[in-house]
C-alpha cells in the first residue's frame, strides 16, 4: 500500500457517525428485516412487474420472515426496467416523484429511475456518510468533476456535499485546463471524478507544468468504473493524496451504496440500513457464501419511488465481515462484470486484468484500449497502450514484449500489443471505454 505523506485527521469520533455506523450486527439484522418485509409489500402492492412476477414465482411478501428468505424471491434486472420504460417500475403517483434520472441508453433504450423527497433526503444522507468516510469533513471545499444531468453522479454527490456541511464546487466534467485552473485556485481539499479522468487531470497538470503533489488536495473519491489497486498506487504517489473508493448504481440510487474508508482502505462498506446485499453465481443464480467470488445483487431496503429487488448489477466481487464500521460487511474491489468478460480462446479475462499488467510495466503510461478482431475462424485481442512522454523507442519495443509475456504467464493466452504515442488515444470525461468490439458478428 501507498505511503501518502499528506496527513488526514483521524477517523470519525464514535459520537460524530451516523446511528446506523454504530449498531451492533443483531441490531442491524433486525432493522434489514423489517425494512425488506416493508419493501416486498410496498413493490408488490404498486408495481405491477412485481406484482406479476411475484406471483409467477410462487411467493408473496409475507412469505419473508427471515433476511434468507429474500433467495425465494425472482431477480430483477436492467431489460425488466427497459421493459417499464419510462415510469412502469414507479411505486407512487406521479406528483409525488421529485426528480427522474436516465442512464445513457446507448444500448437501447435508458433506464429510467425516480425519487421522491424522502428518496433524495435519504441518498444525501448516504453520500454525506461516505465523504465523512472517505475523509472528507463539514467545511471542506469539494471540487466535483462526475458529470451533471440525467446521470447520477453530479447531482448525488452535490447534495450529499451540501448536507455534509461542506462546500460543493460543481465544476462537472470536461473543459480539463480549466478543472486544473480550479484546483490550483479554489484550493479544494476533496475531489471527486471518475479515475480515468483523475489520470486525464494528471496529465494536463504535466503540460500546464504544475506539480499536483503541490495542490490542496488531500483526498479523491473515484467511482462509476472498476478500478485497481495499482491505478491507486500510481494516483496516490503523483498526487500525494488518499485515493478511495465509492460505489453505487442508478438502478438501485446512484453513488453512495457503499464506500471505501480512508483509515481501512480494504475495500467498501456497504450502507447495510438501506440496501441488502447477495452474491449470487451468475450462471445458475445460487446464493453464495461470504467471502465468494459471484455477481452482486441488490435489495433496497428504503426507497419509495422505485423499490428495486434484487438486482443483478453483473459486477463480481466478494463480501467480506466489516472493519472500520464492523456491523456494515464490505464489498471487494469491483474485479470486472460478468457482461465484460472476454472469452478469448477459452479463456475468461477482464479489462481490468489487462490493467494491472499496463500500471506495472515501465514505460507505459495509464492509457490503453482492448480491441478484438477476427483471425480467421479465432479471436483475436490485441492492446493499443500509451508509451509515457519520455520513453525512448527501443524501450517501447521492450515495454510491448514484457506485456505480451506478462499476459500470456499470468492469464493464459496470447495478446498483440501496440504502443502509441502520448495522448493519442481518446480521453473520456466519465466512464471509460476499454473494449473496442470490431469483430463480424
Amino acid at each position: 500500500m501507498t505511503t501518502v505523506a499528506r496527513r488526514l485527521g483521524d477517523a470519525p469520533a464514535p459520537e460524530s457517525l451516523d446511528p446506523a455506523e454504530r449498531m451492533s450486527v443483531d441490531e442491524l439484522r433486525a432493522l434489514q428485516l423489517e425494512r425488506l418485509q416493508w419493501t416486498l409489500r410496498h413493490a408488490y402492492d404498486n408495481v405491477p412487474h412485481y406484482t406479476r412476477a411475484f406471483d409467477e414465482h410462487g411467493v408473496r411478501p409475507e412469505d419473508c420472515r427471515e433476511l434468507a428468505d429474500i433467495a425465494k424471491f425472482p431477480t430483477t434486472n436492467k431489460a425488466d426496467l427497459r421493459e417499464n420504460y419510462p415510469f412502469g417500475m414507479f411505486a407512487v403517483p406521479q406528483d409525488q416523484i421529485r426528480r427522474i434520472h436516465a442512464s445513457s441508453g446507448t444500448t437501447g433504450r435508458p433506464t429510467v429511475v425516480g425519487y421522491t423527497a424522502k428518496d433524495i433526503d435519504d441518498w444525501a444522507g448516504l453520500i454525506a456518510r461516505s465523504i465523512r468516510a472517505a475523509g472528507g469533513r463539514p467545511g471542506h471545499k469539494i471540487h466535483n468533476a462526475y458529470g451533471y444531468g440525467l446521470f447520477t453522479g453530479g447531482l448525488g454527490a452535490h447534495y450529499g456535499i451540501e448536507k455534509l456541511g461542506a462546500t460543493a464546487i460543481p465544476v462537472s466534467g470536461g473543459m480539463t485546463p480549466r478543472q486544473v485552473q480550479l484546483i490550483t485556485d479554489f484550493e479544494p481539499e476533496v475531489i471527486m471524478l471518475t479515475p480515468s479522468y483523475m489520470l486525464t487531470l494528471l496529465d494536463e497538470f504535466a503540460r500546464q507544468g504544475i506539480d499536483p503533489t503541490s495542490t490542496s488536495l488531500q483526498v479523491g473519491i473515484f467511482g462509476a468504473e472498476p478500478w485497481t489497486e495499482q491505478m491507486r498506487s500510481e494516483i496516490e504517489e503523483r498526487m500525494n493524496m488518499h485515493a478511495v473508493d465509492i460505489y453505487g448504481l442508478s438502478e438501485v440510487m446512484g453513488p453512495g451504496i457503499s464506500q471505501e474508508c480512508v483509515e481501512t482502505k480494504d475495500g467498501l462498506h456497504i450502507w447495510e440500513d438501506h440496501f441488502l446485499p447477495e452474491v449470487v453465481d451468475p450462471i445458475d443464480g445460487n446464493v453464495l457464501a461470504d467471502g465468494a467470488e459471484g455477481e452482486l445483487l441488490f435489495t433496497s431496503l428504503t426507497k419509495e419511488a422505485l423499490p428495486i429487488i434484487r438486482y443483478r448489477t453483473r459486477d463480481l466481487t466478494t463480501l467480506r465481515p466489516g472493519t472500520a464500521r464492523p456491523s456494515m460487511r464490505r464489498m471487494a474491489k469491483i474485479t470486472g462484470r460478468s457482461d465484460d468478460m472476454i472469452i478469448l480462446r477459452g479463456v475468461n479475462l477482464f479489462p481490468t486484468q489487462i490493467e494491472e499488467i499496463v500500471l506495472r510495466t515501465p514505460g507505459f503510461a495509464p492509457h490503453f484500449q482492448l480491441e478484438l478482431t477476427n483471425q480467421g475462424r479465432m479471436d483475436a485481442l490485441a492492446v493499443r497502450v500509451e508509451a509515457r512522454a519520455d520513453t525512448p523507442a527501443d524501450r517501447r519495443e521492450a515495454a510491448a514484449a514484457e506485456l505480451v509475456r506478462a499476459v500470456k504467464e499470468s492469464i493464459g493466452v496470447s495478446v498483440a500489443c501496440e504502443v502509441v504515442d502520448p495522448d493519442s488515444l481518446e480521453r473520456s470525461v466519465g466512464k471509460l471505454q476499454r473494449l473496442l468490439d470490431r469483430r463480424e458478428k
